[in-house]
């Protein structure tokens, strides 16, 4: 007789992210201007690191049952001094051995009134924008709205593949192959049934050493994003890769090194889908990550190519 499949353990929305840093007074949190109370938290530590990622789950009962069933779970504890507080479960992924947090109860935040493009575009034979009314831009960041997905390298693909889909709503919206028909890449959404969701909240590959691949944070649209560009360039960041229009996924993405080396990304217009969507199946190729844009910088951005110790970069700001 089957054993009976695990009770899953149900994912509203990726949350926030940790990064450890040595050039650190305090923790300090950086919140988007969407609801959620924060998406990054840059903590003082002994060395530099990633220090996981954060999920909201749909109960506090599910919050208990993680703690209770999850590899090397903590009991559940309160984010007393995280902004929107709320409480928390951390456990640690079986394979790599990094933290993963969830979390419920947060209060969320005020969106905040920071301006934003809203223009109609003009195309060739459809002139959307009214006549006399002109596109200005104010040079400035890109202000980010939410954490949108993030990525690592497995050790062990099959075995994480199936400890995340097993245990959580998470299902594939791409598997990508290698030449022996091998999955080796998935792109995980949320299954939140006929609930929209972007095409992927989390996504790994299988590799030779784990590392963290980048984090991903949702900017307005185009012009916000090449703005954002230009500023960091021209505030002496390291590009990484970008800016450029992905396949899976189709977001429009754009790379940076932040000063340890750590990859983050901004992307705006990324696809949608629900549970009528299945998995597709596709073979890893460097044609398959972009359509437009630069080609990959083999020694800047790993992807499924090289291994960890070929991607750390440290930069510096000029």
């Amino acid at each position: 007789m089957a054993a009976e499949a695990p009770r899953k353990i149900i994912l509203n929305r990726i949350s926030h992210a940790y990064y450890k840093y040595q050039d650190m007074e305090k923790a300090i949190y950086f919140r988007g201007y969407g609801t959620a109370p924060w998406v990054v938290c840059a903590v003082k530590a002994d060395r530099d690191e990633f220090a996981g990622v954060g999920y909201v789950v749909e109960s506090e009962d599910e919050l208990r049952y993680a703690a209770e069933t999850l590899p090397k779970a903590t009991k559940v504890y309160e984010l007393e001094d995280a902004p929107g507080k709320g409480k928390c479960v951390t456990f640690y992924d079986p394979v790599d051995n990094f933290p993963f947090h969830l979390v419920y109860g947060q209060e969320e935040a005020g969106v905040l009134e920071v301006p934003l493009p809203q223009e109609p575009i003009n195309y060739p034979f459809e002139k959307n924008r009214p006549k006399n009314h002109f596109q200005r831009f104010q040079k400035r960041p890109a202000p980010v709205h939410k954490l949108g997905h993030w990525g690592h390298c497995s050790t062990n693909y099959a075995k994480a593949y199936e400890f995340y889909t097993t245990h959580f709503n998470l299902i594939a919206s791409d598997l990508v192959h290698d030449d022996a028909g091998t999955d080796i890449t998935c792109f995980l959404r949320l299954d939140r049934g006929k609930e929209p969701v972007d095409h992927h909240c989390f996504f790994f590959y299988q590799g030779p050493k784990f590392h963290v691949h980048h984090t991903s944070y949702e900017t307005h649209d185009f012009d916000t994003q090449v703005l954002g560009h230009d500023w960091l360039r021209e505030k002496g960041y390291k590009n990484c890769w970008g800016v450029g229009r992905h396949v899976l996924g189709s977001q429009i993405f754009d790379y940076w090194f932040d000063p340890t080396g750590n990859i983050m990304e901004h992307y705006v217009d990324g696809d949608l889908v629900d549970d009528t969507q299945p998995p597709h199946r596709s073979k890893a190729s460097p044609d398959s990550l972009h359509v437009w844009g630069k080609s990959i910088p083999p020694k800047t951005l790993p992807f499924m190519i090289l291994a960890a110790d070929q991607m750390k970069f440290r930069t510096r700001r000029s």
